[in-house]
């Protein structure tokens, strides 16, 4: 059973979801860009059999506040925060997209941390042509300022976030969408060689594995976390 809670993390309410048993291990989930929690839910119930699986509306999304400041360091931080708000000293971490940025920040800024990290189609921080997105119509799930302000980020990251990267002591894998995803595979692959101790496995869907291919992704990543152990 799926519970909807709330918590405060520096001055910023955060939405969370919450599925399987409370002595889990912990399983943190990060979703895309523009997307929330409930985009994990074809996924979430499988990964939570033995585990303690918690969804987060980032910052700027969902039912979370939206601050009007936005960066992805700012939603590191948040997310660091919610681990210490719930008591969560070391854990799994799952990101897809963006969240898969969020996540790999915060492994790289504290690997005492986070003990597996996944993936889930992220490209390596190098600059890349730069876009201007339109504003949809209508009522969106996330503030637009953050979209404006997070893809600037993603288009042109800073320097030092490629060398962090190094610092990852994690267990990762790394999901590639393969050909059908706008996220180049070299881009993909050359993110796996950054990180120290990373494998790299394709799922040939698309950009959105866990949602095309739920079957496949949670094969593959409980398959990669291994049987769930309360000793963490």
């Amino acid at each position: 059973m799926v519970t909807r809670r709330f918590v405060g993390v520096g001055g910023v309410r955060l939405a969370y979801r919450v599925w399987g048993p409370p002595e889990g291990p912990p399983l943190v989930l990060l979703p895309a860009l523009g997307e929330v929690s409930g985009d994990w839910d074809t996924v979430a119930a499988e990964l939570a059999h033995g585990r303690r699986v918690y969804a987060v509306d980032l910052r700027g999304h969902g039912d979370s506040d939206r601050p009007g400041t936005y960066s992805l360091e700012l939603m590191r931080a948040d997310v660091l925060g919610f681990l210490d708000a719930l008591g969560l000293n070391r854990i799994d971490l799952a990101g897809h997209s963006m969240g898969g940025i969020v996540a790999y920040l915060v492994a790289a800024a504290r690997p005492g941390r986070v003990d597996r990290l996944v993936l889930e189609d992220v490209g390596a921080p190098y600059p890349r042509p730069a876009t201007t997105p339109e504003r949809p119509d209508g009522e969106m799930p996330f503030d637009w300022a953050m979209v404006l302000a997070v893809r600037r980020q993603i288009d042109t990251p800073p320097a030092d976030w490629a060398a962090a990267l190094g610092g990852i002591t994690a267990r990762t894998l790394i999901l590639a969408g393969g050909p059908r995803s706008h996220v180049p595979r070299a881009s993909v692959a050359e993110l796996a060689r950054l990180i120290p101790d990373a494998r790299l496995r394709t799922v040939p869907v698309g950009h959105l594995i866990h949602r095309e291919a739920p079957e496949a992704f949670t094969t593959v990543v409980t398959e990669f976390l291994g049987c769930p152990s309360a000793d963490r």
